[in-house]
């Protein structure tokens, strides 16, 4: 208990970050019941009783209450319902789905901490696995869930939730993943097609210079008012900067992760200058103004964007004519010095509760929705045409999964073999676990954002100067987590 009140104390004031490599774009927060019948994802698909009549789950839990606890989009919570649905009809248990955005799901969770009242199932990122374990949150899954399972998982996942008390990727596994995700890049065929460009070739991304020509080709004035209307790329710096700053060769940290080293670093400040010349300079991104009234994840939507990040949850959404209703491929994101494109993958962990009063009801459920082939055919699209992820199946992913894309079963943007290559890692594309992953906190990159890097995007500070004034911050923030880090192994 010590330990709890100490971790929820320092907790208000450094609310838990969880990895954004898959985290759903901020929407209307939103809680979502119990229901039956079809549920609808973003505006018209449905996913009907036949979608999920083949999932089998062992157990009698009749009498049993469990409270799952997400963050997610619209066209997900329908999908995650539908399998929470069929695992009522099947056991008998009473399942409660509450469903809150990304941004405010750190919020959320440390009041549940607070009141002391958590959640049966909850989401868990890599990078917290070790401080929700310290304190006292996770409850070990190696009793429940079959070791041949795990060993199915794609590799980067297999040791992500594991923890011994000292070291992430030995011990117990605390959680199961929801998927393994990466932010690959997509294009607007429809706007390459006005602009006549050839689309971007998968085998040979962009370097920086032929991107941005490119990004100049789709800037324009559509509707002859005088005023820029539709840009080459949309610069979301939480969501992009990794992008950049790893496939010049950046880094935030250095290789213990103890030191902030981005004062100076050439490699770092060249990137991010670049990636804020393409607003301040080139103009090619909506600037930050307009960035502030309409983001740059609705202006896709709407069809004003030409390039835009796109994780692995997007897809179903991109697939939904009513959501997006452009056709669409999937690309590299361009290449700086390392020559390698490069990109954020990530995860987040369905971890139980330690205090669950229903173990065996709460793991089986985590087990459906995470290790089920049934349930990972659901979720990857091949029962019910939208695509929420990757299938953590490895066997699954690269056998039916692709086939079911290519016959058309499965709704996807071209190119699906750009998300295996950031996935697998191949001489042109690496896909990387991100800083946080490996720090007891993600405090330190929270300072980055709040230090008003907006003025370089703006062009009223460089790209230089911000990472000397920052950084300092940022090495306190780093200096603490690691004090946090020491003190609950210490304990």
């Amino acid at each position: 208990m010590k330990k709890r009140v100490t971790g929820i104390l320092l907790s208000i004031m450094l609310v838990m970050a969880i990895l954004v490599g898959c985290s759903a774009k901020p929407e209307t927060s939103t809680d979502t019941d119990a229901t039956t019948g079809n549920e609808t994802i973003g505006a018209d698909i449905e996913v009907s009783k036949e979608s999920t009549e083949n999932i089998q789950v062992e157990g009698d839990y009749s009498g049993t209450d469990i409270t799952v606890f997400i963050f997610a989009q619209e066209h997900e919570k329908a999908v995650y319902q539908s399998l929470i649905n069929e695992f009522m009809e099947k056991t008998g248990a009473k399942v409660t789905l509450e469903v809150t955005t990304a941004d405010e799901y750190g919020a959320k969770l440390l009041a549940y901490k607070t009141a002391n009242d958590m959640p049966d199932i909850f989401y868990v990122g890599p990078e917290a696995v070790a401080s929700n374990v310290n304190d006292g949150y996770l409850l070990p899954l190696d009793d429940y869930i079959s070791e041949k399972a795990i060993n199915d998982f794609w590799p980067a996942i297999s040791t992500a939730y594991r923890y011994d008390g000292k070291t992430i990727g030995e011990g117990p596994i605390y959680c199961l993943p929801k998927d393994l995700s990466t932010f690959a890049f997509a294009y607007n065929k429809d706007i390459f097609d006005a602009a006549g460009l050839e689309y971007p070739d998968p085998a040979n991304p962009y370097t920086w210079e032929e991107f941005l020509e490119v990004c100049k080709e789709l800037t324009k004035d559509t509707d002859g008012d005088g005023e820029i209307d539709q840009w080459g790329t949309a610069n979301a710096l939480q969501w992009s900067l990794d992008a950049f700053i790893y496939t010049n060769g950046g880094h935030f940290l250095n290789e213990d992760y103890t030191k902030v080293v981005i004062d100076g670093q050439k490699e770092f400040v060249d990137a991010f200058q670049y990636f804020a010349d393409l607003t301040c300079k080139y103009g090619v991104t909506p600037s930050v103004e307009q960035d502030t009234a309409l983001g740059g994840y609705q202006r896709w939507l709407d069809g004003q964007i030409g390039f835009f990040a796109c994780g692995t949850w997007d897809v179903g959404a991109f697939m939904d004519d009513n959501t997006f209703p452009y056709e669409w491929g999937l690309c590299g994101w361009p290449v700086g010095s390392t020559g390698v494109s490069m990109t954020r993958n990530g995860s987040v962990g369905f971890a139980v509760s330690a205090d669950t009063k229903n173990p065996d009801a709460s793991t089986a459920l985590v087990a459906l929705l995470s290790t089920d082939l049934e349930g990972q055919r659901v979720l990857s699209g091949e029962t019910t045409g939208a695509s929420l992820q990757i299938p953590n199946i490895m066997s699954y992913a690269k056998g039916d999964f692709v086939d079911r894309i290519e016959d058309g079963t499965i709704p996807y943007g071209d190119n699906v073999e750009v998300i295996f290559n950031y996935i697998e890692g191949t001489d042109k594309y690496q896909g990387i676990f991100v800083e946080t992953t490996y720090t007891y906190n993600a405090d330190w990159w929270t300072e980055f954002l709040s230090g008003g890097y907006e003025y370089v995007l703006t062009g009223e500070m460089t790209a230089a100067d911000y990472c000397a004034q920052v950084q300092p911050a940022m090495q306190d923030a780093l200096d603490n987590a690691n004090e946090l880090k020491a003190a609950a192994a210490s304990e």
